[in-house]
């Protein structure tokens, strides 16, 4: 089988390689950044952290304040979402554990979206989000939350 080297694609495209490969797994990630130069520079571009998957990282390793600060720099929905839960529950600040909760189920998180919607009506009295519901993302999110108990 021949090869292709990934330098040789458009910038564009090798951007959304490096993307795809960060949102399925940080070994995957960290092994890119680790082959050259060129993969170190690719991987440190914007966006490859916007779409990485926060849950998927190991937090035995160190460096991760460098991590969580570069992902809510470049707007990371699964950062967002903890950061919010974190100002809300945690630091007693609501408005902005709100917006930041809000922005994180805009981005499409789900369980940013499940956590906003359900917190907005039970602080709020609010309805906002409720119609957005589906039978199938309500049964999706019973099934995260038994399989992360």
């Amino acid at each position: 089988m021949t090869q292709f080297p990934i330098l040789d694609l458009p910038p564009v495209l090798q951007a959304l390689v490096v993307q795809h490969v960060a949102k399925n797994s940080f070994a995957d990630l960290y092994r890119l950044r680790s082959t050259c130069k060129s993969m170190r520079a690719l991987a440190d571009k914007g966006g490859v952290y916007a779409s990485f998957h926060l849950f998927n990282y190991p937090w035995s390793l160190g460096r991760r304040h460098t991590l969580l600060r570069r992902c809510y720099e470049e707007g990371n929905p699964s950062t967002l979402y903890v950061k919010g839960v974190e100002y809300f529950c945690g630091l007693d600040r609501l408005d902005e554990g709100l917006r930041l909760l809000k922005r994180a189920a805009n981005a499409g998180y789900e369980r940013a979206f499940y956590t906003y919607a359900m917190t907005r009506k039970i602080f709020c009295e609010d309805e906002e989000y409720f119609s957005r519901f589906t039978r199938e993302s309500v049964a999706r999110m019973g099934m995260v939350a038994r399989n992360e108990i």
